[in-house]
């Protein structure tokens, strides 16, 4: 189910996938590709200039978060190992016009994959 749902999102404009720890953050911006070999799955290019592989076993859940900035509200998937670790963010990014109102077309694909996914996860 997980790798359904990071395939919806590979092929969305305008998602940043961050992978971050304590000393190095890492940004991919879609579309990618996405293939799953036994439980390892690679979003990107294997041989492309940025790619990433995710331990399928270790995703254990996974959440949609509105998050209330100062100016806007952040829309993200976020997904989270055993010890609720975020292991990997999907920030959908250019949801605002220039006017910082939010584009309709943008929050309803975020809404249709939460919706198709919110019960699953």
């Amino acid at each position: 189910m997980y790798f359904e749902l990071l395939s919806d999102l590979v092929k969305i404009e305008h998602i940043l996938f961050i992978v971050k720890n304590g000393a190095a953050i890492s940004e991919i911006r879609s579309p990618l590709s996405i293939k799953q070999k036994e439980k390892w799955i690679t979003v990107g290019d294997n041989d492309g200039p940025a790619h990433m592989h995710i331990d399928s076993e270790k995703i254990k859940s996974a959440k949609f978060v509105q998050e209330q900035k100062p100016e806007k509200i952040s829309f993200s998937v976020r997904f989270f190992d055993s010890d609720g670790t975020r292991i990997l963010a999907a920030f959908f990014t250019k949801m605002y016009d220039e006017n910082m109102l939010l584009i309709s077309e943008r929050k309803k694909i975020y809404d249709t994959l939460d919706q198709k996914y919110s019960s699953k996860i």
